[in-house]
C-alpha cells in the first residue's frame, strides 16, 4: 500500500498516521524538513526544485492542448519565465488561460507581467492563490523571522550572505543565521553553496509586498542604508587591497554598527567582488533609488579596478552614467571630473570613440578650472590611450609626455613610473625604440623600487613590443610571460589576454608554432569571455594562419587607468 500524506505542516501530525507493516510505503509532502521524521524514522529527504523549462511546457501543454501551446510557442516560453518553474504559478496561469480559451495566450502573459502575483491570487479559494499558499509558509516564523524574510524581498542583488543579512536586519551573527535557517526550513529560501542564500523571483515579490504592508517605510529605509553602506565598504578594501597605489577616494563612514566583511588579502579581495558582482551592481540602482548620490558615485569608484581587470565594460559604463548623473548633486568639484574620466575610459575602450573624447575633454577642463594637476594628468594619460585607439598614435605620444610633465612638478615617482612606461609605450609605436627603452627601463626601475607590481607588468609588456619590434624575439617572449605570470597574481585577466596575445607573435616570428597556438587559443577564451568581441575574431583569424611575424594590432593592457 502507498500512503500519501500531503502538507504536512509538522512531524506530529504525520507520525501516528505511520504504518508498522514494511509493505507499506508512505509519501509525505510538506513545507518544512519534518527534521524528527527524518532523525528518528529515518525517512528519505527529496528536495524538489523549480520546474525546468521542459517540464514547465509539458504541463502547460497538459493543461491547454499541445495545439494551442505550439501555436504560440514563443509566449509560452514568456509565460514560463514569468512563473520562474514555479509549479502553482504555471497551475494557475494555465487556469487562467483554460477557462478563457477565446483570450490569446499573450493577452494572459501580458497580464501576468503588468500584475505579477496580483493575477495569481485568488481571494474566493485560498488553495487556487499562491500568495495565500505563501503566506500559509510564514505562520510558524517569530516576528524576527518574518521581518529578516520581508527585508530579503528589498535587499539588492539576486542572493545573500550572512554578513549582508547581519548588516541588513541590525541582529546579531546567531539571531542572524537563526532566522536564515528557520526560512530555508520553510522553503522561503535556499542555502547554495559558498553560504549563500536565494528566493525564488515570485517569493522574493510576495517578500517585498509584505514588506511594503508591514514594515515602517522609515524602518525598511534604515535596513537598506544599512546594507548598501555593508556593500560599499567592504568593496572600499577590496579595492584597496587589489590597487593600493590608486589614489585614496573615502567614502562618508558607514550606518552605526555596520562593518565590511573582513578581506585578509588581495585573492580573497577579487573572490568577494567576482560572488558580489551582480548585488553590487544592484546595490549602486538601490542607492541611486534612494537619492543616496554619494554611495552612486562610490560604488562606481570602488568597482572600476574589478570592472576593468576583469572585462565587465558595458557593467562599468553603466555605473560610470549613473555615476555622472549622481555627481551633479555632490560638493566636491573632483566627482565629475573623475566620472567623465573614467566613463569616457570605458567608452574608448568599447570603440565609442567621439563618446569617449567628448567626456575626457570635459574632464579635462573640469580639472583645469579647478586648478587640479592630478587630475590634468590622469586625464592627459587618458586622452593618450583614447587617441592610440582611434589610431592617432603621434597624438597620443604629445599626451603622453603632458602627462610626464605634470607627474614630474607633482612628485609621484609611482605614477611618474606608469606615466614614463605610456610615453615609452607610444615612443615604440611610432618607431622612436631608443626613446622608448629609454623611458620603459626607467619605468621598470622604479616600479621594483616601489614595489608596483601592476606598474612592473605593465611595463614589462611595453618591453615586450620593443623587443620584438627590434628583432629580439627571445626577450619579447621572456618579457611578455613575466607580464603574463604578474597579472595572473593581480588577477588582471583583461591584460593576461592581452599579453598572451602579444606573446604569440615573438612566438610566430621564432617559428614556435605550438608556443604560438598555445598562447592564442587562451587569449582566444579570455577575450571570448570578456566580450571582446573584435580581438577574438582577430586571434581566431591568426590562429587559422599562423605564420611568422605579426604585428600588435591591438591597443596594450599597459596602460592603466585610475
Amino acid at each position: 500500500m502507498l500512503v500519501v500524506l500531503d502538507n504536512a505542516a509538522t512531524a506530529e501530525q504525520v507520525v501516528p498516521l505511520l504504518p508498522g507493516s514494511p509493505t507499506c510505503t508512505v509519501l509525505i509532502t510538506s513545507r518544512v524538513r519534518l527534521a524528527s521524521l527524518i532523525d528518528r524514522h529515518g525517512t528519505s529527504h527529496l528536495q524538489l526544485d523549480v520546474l525546468s523549462r521542459q517540464e514547465a511546457r509539458a504541463l502547460l501543454s497538459a493543461r491547454l492542448g499541445t495545439g494551442r501551446v505550439a501555436a504560440e510557442s514563443d509566449t509560452v516560453d514568456e509565460l514560463v519565465e514569468l512563473c520562474g518553474g514555479y509549479p502553482l504559478a504555471l497551475s494557475i496561469t494555465a487556469r487562467v488561460a483554460a477557462t478563457r480559451p477565446g483570450l490569446p495566450l499573450a493577452e494572459v502573459a501580458a497580464e501576468l507581467r503588468e500584475l505579477g502575483l496580483e493575477m495569481l491570487d485568488h481571494h474566493a479559494d485560498p488553495a487556487a492563490s499562491l500568495p495565500a499558499v505563501l503566506s500559509w509558509s510564514l505562520r510558524r516564523l517569530t516576528d524576527e523571522q518574518r521581518t529578516t524574510f520581508e527585508l530579503l524581498g528589498v535587499a539588492p542583488g539576486p542572493d545573500t550572505t550572512l554578513p549582508a543579512v547581519v548588516a541588513l536586519t541590525s541582529l546579531s551573527s546567531a539571531l542572524a543565521r537563526k532566522a536564515l535557517s528557520a526560512l530555508e526550513e520553510a522553503s522561503l529560501l535556499e542555502r547554495r553553496p559558498g553560504g549563500r542564500y536565494v528566493m525564488h523571483d515570485l517569493v522574493r515579490a510576495y517578500a517585498a509586498t509584505s514588506a511594503a504592508h508591514d514594515l515602517p517605510g522609515d524602518g525598511m529605509e534604515a535596513a537598506l542604508v544599512r546594507v548598501m553602506d555593508f556593500y560599499l565598504h567592504t568593496a572600499f578594501a577590496a579595492d584597496r587591497l587589489l590597487y593600493p597605489e590608486r589614489p585614496l577616494v573615502q567614502p562618508d563612514p558607514s550606518a552605526p554598527g555596520v562593518h565590511p566583511h573582513p578581506l585578509p588579502d588581495p585573492v580573497a579581495a577579487a573572490s568577494w567582488l567576482q560572488a558580489e558582482h551582480p548585488t553590487l551592481l544592484a546595490a549602486q540602482h538601490a542607492a541611486a533609488a534612494l537619492g543616496r548620490h554619494h554611495v552612486v558615485w562610490h560604488l562606481a569608484w570602488t568597482l572600476h579596478t574589478f570592472l576593468f581587470w576583469r572585462g565587465h565594460l558595458r557593467d562599468a559604463v553603466a555605473m560610470w552614467q549613473s555615476a555622472l548623473d549622481a555627481a551633479v548633486h555632490l560638493p566636491q568639484p573632483a566627482t565629475r571630473s573623475r566620472a567623465h574620466r573614467l566613463l569616457g575610459t570605458v567608452c574608448a575602450m568599447l570603440g565609442l570613440h567621439d563618446e569617449a573624447t567628448g567626456h575626457l575633454d570635459q574632464a579635462l577642463a573640469l580639472a583645469v578650472r579647478h586648478h587640479d594637476l592630478t587630475e590634468q594628468a590622469h586625464t592627459q594619460e587618458t586622452l593618450a590611450r583614447a587617441w592610440e585607439l582611434r589610431g592617432d598614435d603621434r597624438r597620443a605620444l604629445d599626451h603622453a609626455r603632458d602627462a610626464l610633465d605634470l607627474r614630474r612638478a607633482l612628485g609621484q615617482p609611482v605614477w611618474e613610473a606608469n606615466t614614463l612606461n605610456t610615453v615609452g609605450w607610444y615612443a615604440a609605436r611610432v618607431g622612436d625604440f631608443d626613446t622608448a627603452r629609454d623611458h620603459c627601463q626607467a619605468a621598470l626601475a622604479l616600479n621594483r623600487q616601489h614595489h608596483d607590481s601592476r606598474g612592473e607588468a605593465g611595463t614589462l609588456d611595453s618591453l615586450g613590443l620593443i623587443a620584438h619590434r627590434t628583432g629580439d624575439h627571445r626577450q619579447a617572449v621572456d618579457h611578455y610571460q613575466q607580464a603574463v605570470t604578474l597579472y595572473r597574481t593581480l588577477g588582471n585577466t583583461y591584460s593576461v589576454a592581452d599579453s598572451l596575445d602579444s606573446a604569440g607573435r615573438p612566438h610566430a616570428a621564432l617559428g614556435q608554432h605550438d608556443q604560438a597556438r598555445a598562447v592564442w587559443q587562451e587569449a582566444l577564451a579570455l577575450y571570448q569571455d570578456q566580450g571582446r568581441d573584435d580581438d577574438a575574431a582577430r586571434v581566431q583569424r591568426q590562429l587559422d594562419g599562423l605564420g611568422p611575424a605579426l604585428e600588435p594590432i591591438r591597443p596594450s593592457g599597459a596602460v592603466e587607468t585610475t
